[in-house]
Order: structure tokens, then sequence, then C-alpha cells
């Protein structure tokens, strides 16, 4: 089959209107869900902007005991976390003395048999 410029291609109408009303619904379903997507991100943005408002009010009506009481916590958070970086140091500290432990034991039955096997 030779393809050029003057080759002719017959449809059916039918078949054609169909292919021109399944790309406008495929342009319409996507212009619908780029304005959803485009409405779901500015409500996104409001109700963020509107919960932060919403915090700033909360914060400025604490009292101060309420506010020291949040910076203790805060501390004590931060020294909670300082605590388990330390304690995972140590673990990993306590597998590396029982590795050598247990090499320094073998180096000293090895030594033993040395010396032993030596004087005869």
């Amino acid at each position: 089959m030779k393809v050029s410029e003057d080759t002719s291609v017959s449809m059916p109408i039918k078949n054609m209107v169909g292919i021109i009303v399944a790309v406008a619904m495929g342009i319409f379903a996507y212009t619908e869900v780029t304005a959803r997507l485009t409405s779901l991100e500015t409500s996104s943005l409001e109700t963020s902007r509107e919960l932060f408002q919403a915090d700033l009010l909360k914060k400025s009506e604490q009292l101060p005991t309420d506010q020291e009481q949040y910076m203790l916590l805060e501390t004590v958070f931060k020294d909670v976390e300082k605590l388990i970086e330390t304690q995972e140091q140590n673990m990993t500290n306590k597998v590396n003395i029982e590795f050598l432990k247990q090499q320094v034991d073998k180096l000293q039955t090895d030594v033993e048999k040395l010396i032993r096997n030596g004087g005869h």
C-alpha cells in the first residue's frame, strides 16, 4: 500500500462525529479536573491561613504561666531527644565492647597455648 498526498481516506460520518464528540468530552473533562484542582488548592490555602490566624489568636490569649509551661515542655523534649541519642550511642558501644572482649579472651587463650607449646 502506497501513501501519498493524493491518497484519499473514506470514513463514515457516524465515526467522524463519534471521534469529534470523544475529543470534545476529553477536553471538557480536562478543564473540569483542572478547575477542581485549582479550587481545592485555593480552599486549602484559605483554610491553612485561617488556622494559622486562629493559632496566633489562641497564643495571644495564653496566660504567662501557660507560655512558661510550654517552654519548659519544649526544653524537656529536647533533653529527652538528647538522652535517646546518647542511649543509642551507648548501645553501639556495648556491642563493640562485647566484641572486643571476645577477641581479647581468644587472644589470651591463643597466647597461653603458644606459651605451653613453646615451653616443651
